[in-house]
């Protein structure tokens, strides 16, 4: 089963025909039995989801992460701006990563295997800025990575790219979580690269400041008008040292 789904997601994003480029996808499983899912409630929000509540006998989360090629990256480095590829990058993967869920769900359902799952972005309360259902978090669980000081996900391919889960009725092993931790300042507290590249100042060693983020957003989102909802930043990823593997 695992050989299936890991195949199909591949093949799903080697014929994408996007503008994007994308090197390849980590994808990794968590079970629903692991209690990490109910400290969500706790640890994001307490309106947070449980694999359960997006479908009704539940066994298995997977998670995938589809990294941007570095050449995106680089770009947003050195762009003082918002790169166009990026907020490219951005569009394309989310509807990209919708269409595997869906492709995935859809060939599962046929082999007697029901499925839920969210959008890989907006799915947030937009008063609290927390996430209804945490890909980031999910993909902790499922062994994707571990968290930086950008409060982003880090995984063995980077964190400048995007994250998307699956929920599904069928048991599978879970993926062991990642021992080492990428984020130098967590291992060293020696880098703080992130942190300079905060274009608004919301985020610092001790934490994120949300509403100032978000609003930093929308303020791109304005610039790039035409061009659909565009909420993009990226520059904490981008400079990340680990932001590709």
């Amino acid at each position: 089963m695992k050989d299936f789904i890991e195949n199909l997601i591949v093949d799903l994003v080697e014929h994408s025909h996007t503008k994007t480029s994308y090197g390849n996808p980590v994808i990794g499983y968590g079970t629903v039995n692991d209690p990490l899912f109910a400290d969500l409630k706790e640890l994001v929000d307490p309106e947070h989801l449980l694999p359960q509540d997006l479908l009704p006998g539940a066994k298995t989360v997977i998670a995938f992460y589809l990294p941007f090629a570095s050449q995106i990256v680089k770009t947003n480095v050195s762009n003082p701006q918002v790169a166009a590829e990026w907020a490219l990058a951005y569009q394309e993967t989310n509807r990209l990563l919708e269409n595997i869920c869906k492709n995935l769900s859809s060939q599962l359902h046929q082999m007697g295997v029901e499925s839920a799952f969210l959008p890989p972005t907006h799915n947030f309360h937009r008063e609290k800025l927390v996430s209804f259902w945490s890909h980031k978090h999910i993909g902790y669980i499922c062994g994707l990575g571990n968290f930086g000081l950008h409060r982003m996900l880090i995984t063995e391919r980077g964190c400048a790219g995007r994250l998307t889960s699956l929920v599904i009725n069928h048991p599978l092993d879970p993926t062991p979580k990642k021992a080492k931790a990428y984020c130098l300042y967590s291992r060293k507290g020696t880098c703080l690269k992130c942190i300079e590249a905060c274009p608004s100042g919301a985020l610092t060693v001790s934490g994120i400041d949300k509403e100032t983020c978000y609003q930093h957003l929308l303020k791109i989102d304005t610039g790039l008008s035409g061009h659909g909802f565009l909420d993009v930043c990226g520059k904490c990823a981008c400079a990340c040292p680990y932001s590709g593997i």
